[in-house]
């Protein structure tokens, strides 16, 4: 078992917000927090625009691949942060839970994927900040 803080992302197609917010922290963070990333109904590849929007401030997400959630890998996450998926996300007594209200990128032109990605680079600011104070 890790000392490190363990993060999981979740959305429902874990192909835009979860990734897009998975790289921001492996970014911020770097080593210090293990970075999970999950959808409750994923997509078959990663959303092309959330890629390029993090290209643009270099980070490179083209690699990730969306993936189901898991009851293992939830249980094994210290934090929990959902992004639109509701009911479909499942509940773990003692975890720290966020839900981060945000636009969906799937569809969306790079002007609002952009938006999308720095509202993100905020939120995991402010969690990166929550995580050393532990």
């Amino acid at each position: 078992m890790s000392d490190k803080p363990s993060v999981l992302f979740v959305c429902v197609h874990n192909a835009g917000r979860s990734q897009m917010a998975a790289g921001w922290l492996r970014h911020l963070a770097g080593d210090a927090v293990e970075v999970r990333s999950a959808g409750s109904e994923p997509a078959d590849r990663i959303n092309p625009v959330a890629v390029e929007a993090m290209r643009e401030v270099g980070i490179d997400i083209t690699d990730a691949t969306p993936a189901r959630l898991t009851w293992d890998t939830a249980e094994a996450s210290d934090v929990i942060v959902t992004m639109g998926c509701g009911d479909a996300c499942p509940v773990f007594p003692g975890k720290r839970y966020e839900d981060w209200s945000l636009t969906d990128p799937a569809g969306q032109p790079l002007e609002v994927v952009r938006r999308v990605r720095d509202d993100i680079r905020a939120r995991v600011e402010e969690l990166v900040g929550g995580l050393q104070r532990r």
